[in-house]
């Protein structure tokens, strides 16, 4: 979940399979409410779950978008099915 949510981060829309996506989305979306609020604690525990130089984006851009917003962060798109081994895809990003 680690490298997911610092891609995700970074890139802001990464395409992953479908369980991966459900997965990442609630441990995002935490992550996300606690930088809303920017103080020491909350640096803190976003800093213990992902990468710092991850986290100072999520505190300084991403979170700053979502002031208003109550939750529903990120958005999943369903895409066919991957050839080799026909596991659903689909791509993850910030709304």
């Amino acid at each position: 979940m680690r490298s997911l949510a610092f891609n995700l981060i970074n890139k802001e829309k990464i395409k992953t399979t479908e369980a991966k996506a459900k997965e990442l989305r609630s441990f995002i979306e935490k992550l996300v409410t606690k930088a809303k609020t920017d103080n020491l604690s909350n640096r803190r525990l976003v800093i213990s779950k992902i990468k710092e130089s991850s986290a100072k984006k999520l505190f300084e851009k991403i979170a700053p978008k979502y002031k208003d917003r109550k939750g529903g962060y990120t958005r999943i798109i369903k895409l066919p099915c991957r050839k080799g081994d026909a596991s659903k895809m689909a791509i993850i990003e910030f709304v």
